[in-house]
């Protein structure tokens, strides 16, 4: 291998934003701030949005993660969201008025 070509592995403490929790663990990131873990030691900080500690599929709870109002922009944009029933219940209501138009339209002949 050629040397100084490859970046530093070290250990990096990564904190979890939204649920608060702190992993120890190796990385090649590069950080500015460090912290102080419960060995005593220094170590460089990472912050992340989401881990496993917050991420629906360990956790098994739905959250929505509002980063910098995504969540608002894409409602402003497409509307609110609707749920399954409501959609159901809006393409049988077309399809009440398609059906009504047919019957008339045959009716007329």
């Amino acid at each position: 291998m050629k040397t100084d070509i490859h970046p530093e592995y070290r250990l990096v403490v990564f904190q979890d934003q939204s649920a608060g929790t702190s992993f120890l663990t190796r990385s090649t990131i590069a950080t500015s701030e460090t912290v102080e873990w419960s060995d005593g030691k220094e170590y460089p900080l990472a912050r992340v949005e989401i881990s496993s500690a917050s991420h629906p599929f360990f956790t098994g709870t739905m959250k929505i993660v509002d980063t910098a109002g995504r969540v608002e922009r894409f409602e402003r944009r497409y509307g609110t969201r609707r749920s399954k029933s409501e959609d159901a219940a809006k393409q049988a209501g077309a399809k009440q008025a398609r059906r009504g138009t047919a019957e008339r339209k045959a009716t007329d002949r």
